[in-house]
């Protein structure tokens, strides 16, 4: 960055941008020439006011997946173990409910999200150090989603299956490995995974948006259990050092991490192809990273190791999409010369798509997708099940037809529009893609 930026003289704009999208609070770190600078905006709270600094924590969410594979790929330099062990070799009595999948599942299909384990198992094992355990036992009914290896979807549960490989191939908890064997080497002094050393911070609080206004969150946190696939709080100017990290490295356990594993079957506007930890994304040049959402806290991370520069973006907001990428669209281009792509927009008429193809029901653990036709028009209803029907309204929207078997929907409380995507595998199973997960069709 050097004389070509200096972020300071961006405050005003990012302010404005944070307002203007309704943001609470953000927190934004940008590593280029080896210098780190960070700007902050808003509030943590907006019943108490208290202002967010540089120096503040927000929840990463699924981020945190980067630095739990980070640890995972240590292991695997240091002969403890391989990315083609089978996870049963690791943990005794390890099962799902496909007797050939507990058997077969490799650390490489849960890094690179193919095990097609159904992955969005969102319960409270409690707050003890067997919390891991108890989560990794609770498994054992999961189905399949897709076969495996077979397809790309994005796995929650596999990255706390790895957290309990860390567990037991170091004999401590995942927050103790991910402590000694990441943040303190990297002095990674503003990463916490615990909320009784996140409070010794100043701390950010979720909020949902409803009728264009930010409410504060019903709860703080995901339980522990969570801790391996989301449960990291930061700083933006700690997440752009640990992107250092692996800028810096041309060890194989960082740049390994970054190799093409699969496609993405719903690429359009998000992510092109998954690594083992990272997001790959096929722009002008080669760029990874990740982003994270939790319970009214989200973030994204861009790294252009060609050009040494990383962007981090921490918020406490539900509505982030749209807030993300006009930053990102705006700082990429002065600091590396780099354009994203455009974002996703509807035809101005839809495709002539036969539509009745792709009626019915689609279903993954944690979801429920129906697709009906309705005055000509394809329409989904979105359930959420299990412990997150507590926390997300069913969502109702329509589906633009730009392609055969390509759709794209505005999401609530925004003008963003998102891709989905209905596929058949080679086995003649259906599936629709919302995002990154695959949803089997049921019915």
């Amino acid at each position: 960055m050097g004389d070509a930026m200096d972020l300071a003289s961006w405050q005003d704009r990012f302010d404005g941008l944070a307002r203007r999208h309704g943001v609470p609070g953000a927190s934004l770190a940008v590593l280029a020439d080896e210098r780190v600078q960070a700007l902050a905006t808003g509030v943590l709270h907006v019943g108490t006011g208290v202002e967010a600094t540089t120096d503040s924590l927000f929840q990463i969410g699924s981020i945190t997946k980067a630095y739990t594979a980070t640890v995972v790929m240590g292991l695997v330099e240091g002969g403890l173990t391989t990315l083609d062990t089978p996870v049963a070799d690791i943990l005794p009595g390890f099962r799902v409910a496909d007797a050939d999948v507990s058997e077969r599942v490799t650390l490489r299909h849960l890094l690179a999200h193919t095990s097609g384990i159904n992955g969005d198992l969102f319960i409270d094992t409690g707050r003890g150090d067997d919390c891991l355990e108890r989560y990794v036992d609770a498994c054992a009914d999961l189905p399949q989603c897709h076969p495996l290896g077979a397809l790309f979807s994005y796995c929650t549960a596999g990255y706390v299956i790895l957290g309990r490989v860390i567990e037991l191939l170091t004999g401590t908890s995942w927050d103790t490995a991910i402590r000694e064997r990441l943040l303190d080497p990297a002095k990674l002094d503003h990463t916490w995974t615990l909320p009784e050393d996140v409070l010794r911070f100043r701390a950010a609080m979720g909020h949902l948006t409803q009728d264009g206004q930010a409410q504060p969150a019903p709860v703080w946190s995901f339980p522990r259990n969570g801790g391996p696939d989301g449960g990291i709080c930061a700083t933006a100017t700690d997440v752009v050092t640990f992107a250092k990290l692996h800028l810096n490295s041309e060890a194989p356990r960082f740049t390994d991490m970054r190799k093409p594993q699969v496609d993405v079957p719903n690429p359009h506007g998000t992510y092109d192809r998954w690594g083992l930890g990272w997001a790959l994304f096929d722009w002008d040049r080669p760029v990874f990273g990740h982003d994270g959402d939790t319970i009214g806290q989200a973030a994204a991370l861009r790294v252009v190791p060609d050009a040494g520069v990383a962007v981090a973006l921490l918020a406490n907001t539900d509505v982030f999409g749209a807030f993300s990428r006009e930053v990102l669209s705006e700082l990429l281009p002065v600091l590396c010369d780099l354009r994203m792509p455009a974002s996703p927009a509807p035809p101005p008429v839809p495709a002539p798509v036969e539509l009745k193809r792709y009626l019915g029901v689609y279903e993954r653990v944690g979801t429920r997708v129906e697709v009906e036709l309705r005055d000509g028009r394809l329409r989904t209803l979105v359930t959420p099940t299990g412990a997150l029907a507590a926390l997300m309204p069913p969502q109702e929207s329509e589906l633009v037809a730009v392609a055969d078997g390509r759709f794209l929907q505005k999401q609530p409380e925004s003008d963003r529009w998102v891709s989905t995507v209905f596929l058949s595998s080679p086995d003649g199973a259906e599936y629709l893609y919302r995002g990154i997960r695959a949803h089997p069709k049921v019915g």
